[in-house]
């Protein structure tokens, strides 16, 4: 339709032309009547808006936010002080914004620009929206303490994509975090310590094998409660990630077993496993694996 109305418009133009019609006034100079009788109702639209006849509406539009700091230093800085003094001042502005618009932050981008004019671009998901400077600039430290750079810093940026605060129902015997701010830097800083494939949530794998677990990226969904409560009766048994070989610091009075179980006879990665459980003098129980070099101490129940 937008399109018609442009090549109608421009027909009348030109033709308007043709008659020496140039100006707003020469258009306004003609008369109304006869104008739409010969070139159509487009053209005393036309003329109303050229003499002010016409009233349009305005209609207001409301430029979207935009929550962003960036600052480029007059000298290069090669330490985390003074970045991480010109961030916090960044948080302070952004809060502001954010608080006085009841919006909280989601999500930060961290942007730095380095002297050979290359650039780092890190995304903070935040676990609980919040527009805290504390949480929010704890984040930031934490992921820059274990930052490094081969060249000075001379630019910085950080951006928020702002959101709705939230409000989750939780079910009546569901306790929610006491600070999910936290454990996010303990998360991210444990990740900075032992690396993202060493963090995370243990995953059982579908194998009868003991102790076969991945991990995958830590989830911040509550998972669904175990309505099986027969498998949690009876004590636990607290398996070692190394089974041990040293010997028993106690006299063993009882036994039973051995436990035999085998698996993924199909792959390179086959095994079989011989385990007891054994009862110690001095009142502990343990499951031990029987091998061919030897006895290991496979965990103690509690």
């Amino acid at each position: 339709m937008k399109d018609e109305r442009a090549a109608e418009i421009s027909r009348i133009l030109a033709l308007l032309h043709k008659w020496g019609v140039h100006t707003l006034g020469d258009l306004a100079a003609l008369e109304r009547d006869e104008l739409g009788a010969r070139i159509g109702p487009e053209a005393v639209r036309l003329w109303d808006q050229a003499t002010g006849k016409s009233i349009r509406f305005l209609r207001l539009v409301r430029p979207a936010e935009l929550f962003e700091e960036q600052l480029e230093f007059e000298h290069e800085i090669e330490t985390t002080e003074p970045l991480l003094f010109v961030l916090r001042r960044f948080l302070e502005q952004l809060s502001r914004r954010l608080g006085a618009l009841y919006l909280v932050a989601r999500e930060l981008t961290l942007q730095l620009t380095f002297a050979d004019k290359s650039r780092y671009q890190h995304q903070f998901q935040i676990s609980d929206p919040t527009h805290s400077v504390e949480i929010l600039f704890r984040l930031l430290q934490t992921h820059l303490e274990n930052f490094r750079a081969e060249h000075p810093i001379v630019a910085v940026a950080l951006t928020v994509q702002p959101a709705r605060p939230g409000q989750q129902q939780f079910d009546l015997f569901e306790t929610p975090l006491r600070d999910p701010g936290r454990l996010h830097e303990t998360l991210t800083r444990l990740t900075g310590l032992l690396g993202a494939e060493r963090v995370g949530t243990p995953v059982r794998e579908d194998s009868h094998r003991p102790d076969a677990f991945h991990l995958e990226p830590f989830s911040w969904e509550m998972a669904e409660s175990p309505n099986d409560f027969e498998s949690l009766l009876g004590p636990a048994l607290r398996r070692f990630r190394q089974p041990s070989a040293r010997p028993l610091d106690s006299a063993v009075i009882g036994r039973q077993g051995p436990y035999l179980s085998s698996g993924d006879w199909w792959d390179k990665e086959n095994w079989a496993r011989a385990e007891w459980d054994l009862q110690l003098a001095a009142g502990a129980l343990c499951r031990a694996q029987e091998q061919p070099s030897g006895w290991k101490l496979e965990g103690l129940y509690d």
